[in-house]
C-alpha cells in the first residue's frame, strides 16, 4: 500500500461521478491506494426514498442499491486515482458475479465498502472489482461486478 492515500469528500465525489439525490450512495471514499483499492462510507439515513417502500414498517436498504454503492465506490476511486475531477466520466455495469447478501443493513447503520481492482488499466475501458459492504464489520454484502468506464471525446 502506498504512503500517499488519497481520500475523496462528497464535493470531490460529485465532480468525478454524475450522480445525484437520489442515487448518489456513497457519502466518503477513503484510503485511496491508486487505482489498487479504495474504502467507501454510506451513511444510511430514514431520509432516503427507497425506505418509503423497503419495506414500510420495517426499513430495509435494498440488496441492489449496496451493490450500487460498492460500484460507485470503485468509480471515485479511478477516477480520483487518474484525476478525472470534471472530465464527465461515465461508468456502466456490464455483470455482476458472486453477488451474496449476509445481513440486512437499516438506517443508523454506517455501510463501509471494501473495493479493490481485479482487472483494469488506465486508458482501459473495461475493469473488474471485487467488493465486500460491512456495518459493525459484520459482512453485509459481497459482490465481483464488471464495468465500462467511458470519457467523453
Amino acid at each position: 500500500m502506498s504512503d500517499d492515500l488519497l481520500s475523496a469528500d462528497i464535493q470531490l465525489i460529485q465532480r468525478i461521478i454524475p450522480h445525484r439525490y437520489p442515487f448518489l450512495l456513497v457519502d466518503r471514499v477513503e484510503e485511496i491506494d491508486g487505482t489498487n483499492s479504495a474504502v467507501g462510507i454510506k451513511n444510511v439515513t430514514m431520509n432516503e426514498p427507497h425506505f418509503q417502500g423497503h419495506f414500510p414498517g420495517m426499513p430495509v436498504m435494498p440488496g441492489v442499491t449496496i451493490v450500487e454503492a460498492m460500484a460507485q465506490t470503485t468509480a471515485v476511486m479511478v477516477g480520483a486515482a487518474l484525476d478525472l475531477a470534471d472530465k464527465e466520466l461515465k461508468v456502466f455495469f456490464m455483470s455482476i458475479d458472486k453477488c451474496k447478501f449476509r445481513r440486512k443493513v437499516v438506517p443508523g447503520d454506517q455501510l463501509r465498502m471494501k473495493v479493490e481492482t481485479l482487472r483494469g488499466k488506465p486508458g482501459g475501458k473495461v475493469w473488474k472489482f471485487a467488493g465486500t459492504a460491512t456495518v459493525d464489520g459484520e459482512v453485509a454484502a459481497e459482490a465481483e461486478f464488471t464495468a465500462m468506464m467511458e470519457l467523453p471525446v
